[in-house]
């Protein structure tokens, strides 16, 4: 697990579109004997589509997409409601859902997604993403893998985001001031608590790295601290 651990972060670190955000997971995934994956960002604003990098086949993508599936899918309405990882599909206690939501999972099943594990990923504003790796059927690797190496996808679905939200986001602004992606991301963790040794390990750069970013950022916020400065971001979200 070490070595794949260290092939997905030197992947990662490398990619910088969907395609190879989606080639690093890919080769993890099966590398793991997962079969396929599935990642999605929801949208900052309602009338936004979602970010999804996936290995789910491309025309039932593009139907979920098209159709708004990410406001009716059960799997993304439990991820909302807890930050903790879970299983679902086939042989697992059914949850409550509407009938239009078993509609959903019966064409999902379709395309072969029947069952999965997936990670919800709350990034300090609320759930915001979710890494699925789904299979068409139960099959012992996939039921290993997971028992197994729970916590560490949990980590990778992290990083994953990470790492596709400083490369793909947007422009970063805490009352009208504009940070670099890394900036406010480095100002992000540390919101959470991290400190810059957790936040450089997250991130794949150094402590001092971070240390540098985060005192940009504060200087350009115009504070003394560190601290004063998650305020500003705590403040700027409210």
């Amino acid at each position: 697990m070490h070595r794949v651990f260290q092939v997905f972060i030197d992947l990662l670190s490398n990619a910088g579109d969907t395609d190879a955000f989606a080639e690093t997971m890919a080769i993890t995934a099966t590398a793991l004997d997962l079969s396929c994956f599935a990642y999605l960002a929801l949208p900052q604003r309602p009338n936004d589509r979602p970010l999804v990098i996936s290995t789910y086949p491309e025309n039932w993508v593009a139907h979920y997409v098209r159709n708004n599936y990410e406001q009716l899918d059960p799997v993304i309405r439990q991820a909302l409601e807890s930050p903790e990882p879970f299983r679902w599909g086939l042989d697992l206690p059914a949850i409550q859902i509407a009938p239009a939501q078993r509609i959903f999972l019966d064409e999902a099943s379709e395309f072969g997604i029947r069952l999965g594990f997936t990670v919800p990923i709350h990034d300090g504003r609320g759930p915001v993403a979710a890494l699925t790796f789904a299979a068409e059927q139960r099959r012992p690797q996939f039921e290993r893998c997971i028992d197994t190496h729970g916590r560490v996808l949990q980590l990778m679905a992290m990083y994953f985001h990470a790492h596709v939200r400083r490369k793909l986001a947007g422009e970063r602004k805490i009352d009208g001031i504009l940070l670099s992606p890394r900036e406010f991301e480095c100002l992000e963790w540390s919101s959470r608590g991290k400190s810059a040794w957790e936040i450089g390990s997250i991130l794949g750069i150094s402590r001092r790295t971070v240390a540098f970013h985060l005192d940009n950022a504060r200087a350009k916020l115009g504070v003394r601290t560190i601290r004063q400065a998650v305020v500003r971001l705590a403040e700027s979200k409210r």
